[in-house]
């Protein structure tokens, strides 16, 4: 069972809090404005926004035990203060974030974990986001059989209606498919498409 403490500025904001973490496995143990009025036995205060942590630094690092925090907040820098206190684990999510994310964020700092959403683990933690794993093709989002299709035709210089007409599709339809061949390649112009297809190997003229 893990004890959560609720700190919010208002009583609505705490009562909207209560609900969304009232699921089993997780005790309410508490409420108050801010993590100064949490139990010694919290294992997790959940503090809705920056206001919430209002001692300072130096107060709470002079604790004997601190309890794990889970942070809703869109300010970034919080992150920095939590990082420089004697938490057993803490959590960076946003405001309007689901339940489930806010339940999974009091799981792991409850854990010794810390816990930041994969969007924002560049600007919270100082070192950019793991990018999109890429396809075989090196794409990070991967030519469609049609597109690759579109791709061939285009390598062989047909224009939207021509390529129409060579899979018997309406003109618009070759022109929806043409534009997202060029933005998956992260190709300006049809020409810089067929480059990078070849390079690629996408295409054999």
């Amino acid at each position: 069972m893990t004890r959560v403490f609720i700190a919010a500025a208002s009583a609505a904001a705490r009562l909207a809090l209560r609900d969304r973490l009232d699921v089993p496995g997780v005790e309410i143990v508490g409420e108050g404005l801010g993590l100064e009025a949490a139990p010694t036995w919290t294992d997790v205060v959940v503090l809705d926004g920056a206001r919430a942590l209002a001692r300072p630094a130096a107060t709470v690092a002079a604790d004997d035990r601190l309890p794990a925090v889970v942070a809703l907040t869109d300010d970034d820098r919080l992150a920095r203060t939590l990082g420089e206190l004697p938490l057993r684990g803490w959590a960076i999510i946003g405001r309007e974030a689901s339940a489930g994310e806010l339940r999974a964020a009091v799981t792991a700092a409850a854990e010794g974990l810390v816990a930041v959403p994969a969007s924002r683990a560049g600007r919270v933690l100082g070192r950019p986001a793991a990018p999109a794993a890429p396809d075989r093709d090196g794409l990070p989002e991967p030519l469609t059989a049609r597109e690759r299709e579109v791709l061939d035709l285009l390598g062989q210089g047909l224009s939207n209606r021509r390529i129409a007409e060579r899979l018997r599709i309406s003109e618009h339809t070759a022109k929806f498919h043409v534009a997202s061949v060029l933005g998956k390649l992260g190709a300006a112009t049809r020409a810089e498409a067929v480059s990078c297809g070849i390079r690629r190997g996408l295409i054999t003229l």
